[in-house]
């Protein structure tokens, strides 16, 4: 069954759900920069907007750069949101 890609997500969750995945924050501004280190001893950079919502465009936009799959995210989410 496909999931429907939220929209309007909360940025907490939007965060702690990047933080399964790997990431970690490296500094809050008017953007929140992240990282992940990769097991190929590379690292992924992340920068998003720190607003209290994000749109599902933006969130797509965000899990293009950060090369996660869609799928993977959503379940990620939906265990966070259990």
């Amino acid at each position: 069954m496909i999931t429907k890609f939220p929209s309007d997500v909360p940025i907490t969750d939007v965060l702690k759900t990047l933080n399964q995945l790997g990431f970690r924050i490296l500094r809050i501004g008017n953007h929140i920069s992240m990282i992940r280190e990769n097991e190929n001893e590379t690292s992924t950079p992340l920068t998003i907007p720190n607003h209290k919502t994000l749109k599902g465009s933006t969130l797509r936009t965000i899990l293009t750069q950060s090369g996660i799959k869609r799928n993977e995210f959503l379940d990620a989410y939906e265990q966070h949101k259990k």
